[in-house]
């Protein structure tokens, strides 16, 4: 792995970074608007000069994955949020919902060099790549970036594995790109085959959990391996370095983590779905909630980086819940902390106490008496048109994982 940085820019001083992202942020706003129909229905009213800090960035509504899911099925395809400037898509891709993603021009559209270079990929080298050019952006995401450090690909794709153990024999990778646990069914084939697979000697992996176990396994066989987390609509948004602390925020993203069903940063170091601005000049995306819970990580990476940490993928933000036939959202938990300011943070449980579904509001607060309880109890029927018990527990008490709403419910 490499200490040395893809571009100087990675080890700039965090607010000259800062001030560069919100110095270009207005412009990138603006273009979108004038652009894209999509974007100057969900920003209208919104003054794009002012946009030049975080706290004016989150004054600006979040657009979920779920709800362009529905915007492009609306307006088909792109829901009205692709950049009618001229920049034509290179590719456009289908993933599952379905909901469709276009490839914008240039040599690294998904900016995933940074942490190929990072994970210890070099120019020259040759690189398998086992995730799916089938239909998504998968395969090309790191497929491209590889070719624009100037590395060779071998597009391997999904499956197929006896023919990858031959490549692998054959072309002598030193690089593997996929998923964690695809390496090691790859590594397990050659070896029942008595292939050499011993080329392969660093690796960056995403779309599933890298263990500890894993890793080490990987270790003992002379393959460095990394995590990167990437989504087909924005890319490669963090990445793990040789320090192996969080993974450091690619340059040229604007990361929030948010309180589930709502655009309300959280404090740092608290649980929250991740949220990106982008500046993709064909398929902008402001305030974009992928869904997926992380935390900033405090402190600098000791690898030099300078850019926020996150801890890695977390889990779903998305909680909506069925409790007694109605749904309840975490934004309507939002709605009930913002009725009692003394209230914290809250967290809904919800049950089964014989036969029928309870539910259970536990709230964070230093207010003992004065009938807070029932009073958010009021306020939980009326939001939710369900009646639930209401906790009153001390602050620092609820689990920092993200979780709005907890399903502890066992049909076993």
């Amino acid at each position: 792995m490499s200490n040395q940085p893809y571009e100087a820019r990675e080890q700039q001083n965090p607010a000259q970074r800062e001030q560069d992202l919100f110095a270009r942020l207005p412009e990138q706003l603006s273009g979108a608007m004038q652009s894209a129909p999509g974007w100057a229905a969900q920003l209208d009213g919104v003054d794009a000069r002012s946009v030049t800090d975080r706290a004016a960035l989150a004054k600006l509504p979040v657009l979920r994955k779920s709800e362009m899911l529905e915007k492009q099925k609306s307006a088909p395809p792109f829901g009205g949020f692709l950049s009618q400037n001229g920049v034509t898509a290179a590719r456009v891709f289908m993933s599952p919902g379905p909901i469709w993603e276009p490839q914008a021009p240039g040599l690294d559209p998904w900016n995933g060099a940074r942490a190929l270079h990072a994970a210890g990929f070099k120019k020259g080298d040759t690189v398998l790549n086992a995730f799916s050019y089938h239909l998504t952006p998968g395969g090309f995401i790191l497929d491209q970036a590889a070719i624009a450090m100037g590395c060779s690909v071998f597009p391997a794709g999904v499956g197929n594995t006896d023919m990858q153990v031959e490549a692998v024999e054959v072309l002598k990778p030193t690089g593997f790109t996929g998923t964690p646990d695809y390496l090691k069914v790859l590594l397990d084939r050659g070896a029942e085959q008595g292939r050499d697979m011993s080329s392969i000697k660093v690796a960056l992996v995403s779309g599933g959990a890298l263990f500890p176990a894993m890793r080490e396994e990987y270790a003992s066989k002379g393959i460095s391996v990394a995590q990167c987390y990437a989504t087909a609509d924005l890319g490669v948004i963090a990445y793990e370095t040789e320090a192996r602390e969080g993974m450091v925020v690619n340059e040229d993203y604007i990361v929030e983590i948010v309180r589930p069903g709502t655009g309300e940063p959280v404090a740092e170091g608290e649980v929250g779905e991740l949220v990106v601005t982008n500046f993709n000049p064909l398929y902008p995306l402001i305030r974009f909630g992928t869904g997926d819970l992380s935390m900033v990580v405090p402190g600098q990476s000791p690898c030099g980086r300078t850019n926020m940490r996150l801890a890695g993928w977390m889990g779903r933000a998305d909680q909506r819940t069925k409790i007694k036939g109605m749904f309840v959202d975490p934004s309507q938990i939002a709605q009930i902390l913002s009725s009692h300011p003394e209230v914290k943070k809250a967290r809904l449980s919800v049950s089964r106490a014989g036969a029928s579904d309870a539910m259970k509001l536990s709230v964070e607060t230093e207010v003992t008496g004065n009938g807070l309880a029932q009073r958010v109890a009021d306020t939980l029927r009326d939001v939710t048109r369900l009646k639930g018990d209401v906790e009153l527990v001390s602050p620092g008490t609820l689990p920092n994982d993200g979780k709005v709403i907890a399903d502890e419910r066992d049909y076993g």
